[in-house]
């Protein structure tokens, strides 16, 4: 429920009862991804999407349920066979949904667990975060944190908390949200695990017109989209409205003091070794998902007039 976590805090805020539902699995074609969330509160307002229109009545219908007795519920929609009005995906797919419920502090039933709402606070600043949620077993509907909690450490028990954190920081760090299977002392135990990471970042060197479009489609598939070069003449905000930072700095001291994990994308545009070769060296060494050298080859290659090589 990371991504709704502004209205979310919100309807707390306003001391109204909230069910969750939040897509735990996806098999096949489907609108949405493991870890969107949808919410309903007691007057049947809703909050975000699911599935794009397709079972979110449905998904309402349950939630009222949870919100009667405080019961979480583990359902499925899939592809409809018969009418075509019937609860079902028309891409064909299936989704797997867990639905509980979140309520103010001081609620009688399910008060929000200070620390999931210190998560909620922090993905509302686009802070990065991360919750996991039990999806079976005796602690089913029990909240872990990225920080250790007596009270659900004490409902999955200490060694089972230890291993869904481990769990849920490699996912915070990969960024992706899912469930998984974790060894508990009960057995396998299903876990939905949600982050928010930062936004991937794309570092794009050399301030060409390539640069602007690469930055643009970029921007489009979400990535933190950096443009650095050594000439503060073309690295300038109004030659790449799209790019978030644009740096006049040597390319290979910039990517030496800057922030990379393992998500970041590395594309070297400027075509020249004086810039390249110092860049790649350093690029090359660190932990990051790509590196690529835009290489402007002869017209009798292969590749045409220009390809990309990976480093």
């Amino acid at each position: 429920m990371l991504e709704i976590a502004a209205e979310v805090l919100d309807a707390l805020a306003d001391g109204r009862r909230l069910a969750v539902a939040c897509v735990t699995d996806v098999l096949g074609s489907a609108p949405r991804t493991a870890g969107t969330a949808m919410a309903v509160d007691e007057a049947g307002r809703v909050i975000g999407s699911i599935s794009g229109g397709c079972v979110e009545g449905a998904v309402v219908e349950v939630a009222a349920g949870v919100l009667d007795d405080g019961v979480p519920v583990l359902t499925g929609f899939g592809v409809s066979d018969g009418d075509a009005f019937q609860v079902g995906l028309t891409c064909g797919g299936r989704i797997g949904v867990v639905v509980v419920e979140v309520a103010p502090a001081g609620d009688h039933r399910a008060p929000v667990p200070a620390a999931v709402r210190a998560a909620l606070e922090d993905a509302r600043a686009a802070r990065p975060a991360s919750l996991a949620l039990v999806l079976d077993g005796p602690a089913v509907g029990t909240w872990i944190t990225a920080d250790a909690d007596p009270g659900s450490d004490a409902a999955v028990g200490a060694d089972s908390a230890r291993r869904i954190r481990a769990e849920l920081a490699a996912r915070l760090a990969a960024g992706r949200s899912g469930t998984t299977a974790v060894h508990c002392a009960d057995g396998p135990t299903r876990v939905l695990h949600l982050v928010a990471a930062a936004p991937p970042r794309l570092l794009v060197f050399g301030a060409v017109d390539f640069s602007a479009a690469l930055a643009d489609a970029a921007v489009l598939l979400g990535y933190r989209v950096t443009v650095c070069d050594a000439r503060p003449a073309f690295a300038t905000p109004a030659r790449f409205p799209s790019a978030h930072e644009v740096v006049a700095e040597w390319p290979d001291e910039y990517l030496a003091r800057t922030e990379v994990d393992a998500r970041t994308v590395i594309c070297v545009l400027t075509h020249d070794d004086r810039f390249d070769v110092p860049l790649l060296v350093t690029a090359l060494r660190l932990p990051v998902a790509f590196v690529g050298r835009w290489d402007p080859a002869p017209p009798t290659s292969v590749g045409g007039p220009a390809s990309w090589r990976r480093a």
